[in-house]
């Protein structure tokens, strides 16, 4: 039996008047590397903000269990104390802010040589960017390097990732799979929100989502087929009117 060290139950969340996830359920593993997949509007990011805790999707129903423990009612800081983080999509930058002290302000060992390795860890000069600012000077791969350094200085029990793949080079994405590979050595678990197959393939379990619910989960080479336009039947509003919904 896997050791499950995150599970939702029967998490439903309205916003603007519209059910973004509903009735969702799902089991993570720990120590496991998992992909999130799914079209554009399945309810993928509402879900990792919901876990998070973030202002605008704390007014949930349903359960959210974190090593057994009810998260509902906890604010972002405790979730975040208990060893839950979450990468976005599209970094804050946090104008003027040192890069040494960004990755610092969460880091388990603030010493330099820990600073340092961080960096070097997503194959970024330490001597170069330390010093550096989080601004508009930095680009997004940039951004997206220095928030895994902060990351992996951290040290957490489960990271949610969204499109860990977005706005970076090939040569960048190549730095952030080894930084993932380094955080599943070290027994956190990873959750990647993605479109890509690149991606979904550095995983070791899929889950896949449609209109808020959870339509399928399994091995990444069964999930992968959803990428090849095998979508799994569904009685989804724009389903196709030559296919019967699934029963």
């Amino acid at each position: 039996m896997e050791e499950v060290i995150l599970e939702v139950q029967d998490l439903t969340l309205e916003r603007g008047g519209r059910r973004i996830l509903n009735q969702l359920s799902m089991q993570v593993w720990s120590g496991h590397v998992h992909a999130l997949v799914g079209p554009n509007g399945a309810g993928k990011s509402t879900l990792a903000s919901t876990i998070m805790g973030l202002s605008g999707y704390d007014d949930y129903q349903g359960e959210i269990r974190f090593d057994g423990e009810l998260l509902n009612g906890l604010s972002v800081d405790e979730r975040a104390r208990r060893g839950i983080t979450l990468a976005w999509q599209e970094p804050a930058r946090f104008e003027g802010l040192p890069v040494w002290q960004f990755i610092a302000a969460g880091a388990r060992d603030r010493s330099e040589a820990a600073l340092h390795e961080a960096l070097e860890r997503v194959g970024l000069s330490p001597e170069a960017y330390l010093p550096r600012s989080v601004d508009k000077t930095l680009s997004g791969g940039e951004r997206k390097r220095i928030e895994l350094a902060s990351i992996l200085a951290m040290q957490p029990r489960l990271v949610l990732m969204d499109e860990p793949d977005s706005g970076i080079d090939v040569e960048a994405l190549g730095r952030i799979f080894e930084a993932i590979r380094h955080l599943k050595e070290r027994g956190t678990t990873v959750v990647m929100i993605t479109h890509s197959t690149t991606v979904l393939r550095q995983a070791e379990h899929a889950f896949l989502m449609c209109c808020g619910k959870l339509i399928d989960k399994g091995a990444v080479s069964r999930i992968d087929g959803y990428f090849g336009g095998k979508c799994i039947p569904c009685d989804h509003q724009n389903l196709p009117t030559d296919q019967e919904p699934a029963r």
